[in-house]
């Protein structure tokens, strides 16, 4: 092939990222010359390691930032919920209360929270390559998670256990990496708003702009049973950004789906999202009759229900981007392009052309058991709390006793750690609620499954569904965490000795859900790893590495500017005031604004800058991710994107996809004269104002 065919051919497979001004960039591949020719800012290697180490991951899916050298976090409030809900009562409903420690005697340990700081990261892509040369699919899988696992093992023994090590796949597997971590296991609450305001508009307004949400909370991270040290933290700008000043996110994002091949995206929106919606409006449904039953009811099921009504927004648009013929023929006339270039080149085409054919098989393959691997292995059919502590009890303690190679990756040396802080915190059970779930479940896994399924008579019996969750909530103990540790660790025989009802439907189906799980990896997992990492070699030799990967809930920047964007013929501006808050106010939730506010209306400024937004490209697990301008300085909290963001799980659109976020301006106002936290902010770090 004549090279300059060959490079012809290349740009025009060439994927948007490199074109437009988007990415989740990883921070040892950030684009700073492009950065600097779009924005004239420099961001160099030393801004990008201070940011780095000023930004924390919250193991529930969220992310954080330093706000102090004594360990304070500023996170979002809807990052804290689980914290809030276990530590509220039928007396005192911290979520309708919120919450401030006015000094850190009185801060409230956060159960089973963990957060992390990335303090290195090391490319093994070589060793774990040569440790699956010459395998075929599914002895090779085999071969990169022992080969994974003893990396991660040699790391945290080389760092004395200081740390704690993971393995992570970039490019769909062009790249491995192990990332070390400075985890913190104690947690403390500090200050969380009531959820009127943190959460004003409710589902109306989620995903939605112009926004007036004080979507924040604090924690603080403590070691040895005090403040943790973090001399790597963010000063806080109290003016917030101005228009169309370049921002930056560091964060964590969840998933995207940017790289997936049409067959797998295809599955998405044929299989499941679909699933995924009809179950969970059905539930959604469910909590809101029984929300009203009780007061005590209403609590517990109050932020559940918003983090549902969450997840039916993102899944309905995900679905209806999927249906958008329009984009999906640009996807596929982009992954047209590649397979041509790769085609196109004899040497290419011998190495990597069968990728696709790997990953359609696999795909078929998972069409004809994706029920079954959902509810029995993936636990859809087991919707409690306590059953997932059963199954982590029963398959855990069985995992221990294997070599570390050989385990299943969740219960490996490195991960133990996590999964037992987990496992032993003392968090409150609903066993009304459990019923309701686990109900729901059992009868779903029967409805799709069918009433002739093995499985569902393994588990079913005789007995209606309805009647086996009460029996199973009724009769364990495995809401006492001290009979949850004393299972754990008296090992495989405690656990086989164990008459607790929950363990042993946990034990009854271990076998058949193992079973599916090794299916799984074998026929699909194994045959489309390999074919994506052809994809992202390929990808690679014809792009070089100015491309970023797809999200992985690791740490990533993100740039952009602070801009509005044209809806409906007229733009939006790109920041709101405090007036139209208590203009929009009902009186009535979602858009009811806390008596705190009204009282301390006339003290707070109607031309304050309240929320605002910004092109950076994000996803879920930039919750509570920090927005640096810069120079350094904080100037607002990520907390959700417009309802074009949603699609960019699958591509990104500048001209319409945003960051909303919470500008600091109203964050250090209403601390000061709506919450009279005094010492919180004059434990900040403010510049130019307040």
């Amino acid at each position: 092939m004549k090279k300059g065919i060959f490079f012809a051919a290349a740009l025009l497979a060439l994927p948007l990222a490199a074109i437009a001004d988007e990415g989740m960039w990883t921070v040892d591949n950030f684009p700073a010359a492009k950065v600097e020719d779009k924005y004239g800012v420099k961001i160099s290697p030393q801004w990008l390691e201070a940011a780095r180490l000023a930004t924390t991951r919250l193991e529930n899916g969220c992310t954080g930032s330093f706000a102090s050298p004594d360990g304070l976090i500023l996170t979002n409030n809807h990052c804290v919920w689980s914290c809030v809900r276990n530590l509220s009562s039928a007396e005192r409903n911290l979520s309708d209360e919120g919450f401030l420690a006015r000094k850190k005697s009185e801060e409230l340990v956060c159960p089973g929270q963990q957060i992390s700081v990335l303090v290195a990261l090391d490319d093994v892509t070589t060793e774990v390559n040569r440790a699956t040369a010459g395998l075929e699919a599914a002895k090779a899988n085999e071969a990169r998670k022992a080969k994974l696992t003893e990396l991660e093992s040699a790391c945290e023994k080389a760092s004395g256990g200081a740390l704690r090590c993971e393995e992570v796949t970039l490019y769909n597997g062009g790249q491995y990496f192990i990332y070390s971590y400075k985890r913190f296991d104690d947690v403390r609450l500090v200050f969380a708003p009531e959820l009127d305001v943190a959460a004003f508009g409710g589902d109306p307004d989620n995903f939605n702009y112009p926004r007036w949400c004080l979507d924040m909370s604090f924690l603080r991270a403590y070691e040895d049973g005090k403040p943790a040290m973090s001399p790597d933290y963010l000063r806080w700008r109290g003016a917030g950004p101005a228009a169309e000043e370049p921002v930056f996110i560091t964060g964590h994002p969840g998933t995207t789906n940017r790289l997936l091949t049409m067959s797998q995206l295809r599955f998405l929106r044929d299989v499941t999202y679909p699933i995924w919606l009809l179950r969970y409006s059905e539930l959604r449904g469910r909590m809101l009759v029984w929300k009203d039953t009780s007061e005590e009811a209403a609590r517990i099921v109050q932020q559940r229900i918003l983090g549902i009504e969450n997840g039916i927004k993102v899944r309905r648009n995900q679905l209806k981007a999927l249906q958008n013929d329009e984009m999906m023929a640009i996807k596929a006339e982009e992954e047209r392009r590649l397979r041509a270039a790769i085609a196109a080149d004899p040497e290419l085409d011998a190495e990597f052309g069968e990728a696709w054919r790997l990953i359609d098989e696999a795909v078929a393959t998972e069409r004809n058991f994706y029920e079954e691997h959902l509810f029995v292995e993936e636990d859809a059919g087991f919707a409690s709390d306590l059953f997932d502590y059963a199954k982590t009890i029963v398959r855990g303690t069985a995992e221990r006793e294997l070599p570390d190679a050989k385990r299943i990756r969740e219960y490996t040396t490195a991960a133990l750690p996590r999964v037992e802080n987990d496992l032993f915190a003392d968090r409150p059970i609903s066993r009304e609620f459990e019923k309701l779930t686990l109900t729901f479940s059992l009868e779903k896994m029967r409805e799709w499954l069918g009433p002739d399924s093995k499985y569902v008579h393994k588990v079913l019996g005789k007995q209606s569904p309805q009647d086996l969750a009460a029996g199973l909530v009724d009769g364990t103990r495995l809401d006492d965490p001290d009979y949850r540790k004393a299972l754990w660790r008296g090992g495989v025989k405690a656990v086989r000795a164990s008459d607790d009802p929950m363990i042993r439907l946990a034990l009854s189906i271990d076998d058949d859900a193992r079973a599916l799980r090794k299916r799984y990896e074998d026929e699909v997992e194994a045959p489309t790893t390999r074919g994506a990492e052809m994809i992202a070699d390929a990808r690679f030799r014809i792009y070089g590495t100015d491309t970023y990967p797809d999200a992985t809930f690791t740490l990533r920047v993100t740039y952009g500017a602070v801009e509005g964007w044209e809806e409906k013929g007229a733009m939006l501006d790109p920041f709101t005031q405090t007036r139209r808050l208590f203009e929009r106010a009902t009186g009535q939730r979602p858009f009811k604004v806390p008596d705190s506010w009204i009282a301390a209306k006339d003290k707070l400024d109607p031309d304050t800058p309240f929320n605002f937004v910004a092109t950076t490209d994000i996803t879920g697990g930039n919750s509570g991710s920090p927005l640096i301008g810069a120079d350094g300085t904080l100037v607002g909290l990520a907390f959700d994107g417009n309802i074009h963001s949603i699609a960019g799980g699958y591509w990104f659109d500048q001209s319409l996809n945003r960051t909303v976020a919470v500008n600091t301006a109203i964050m250090l106002e209403a601390l000061a004269d709506v919450y009279e936290a005094d010492e919180l902010v004059a434990e900040l770090s403010v510049v130019d104002g307040k």
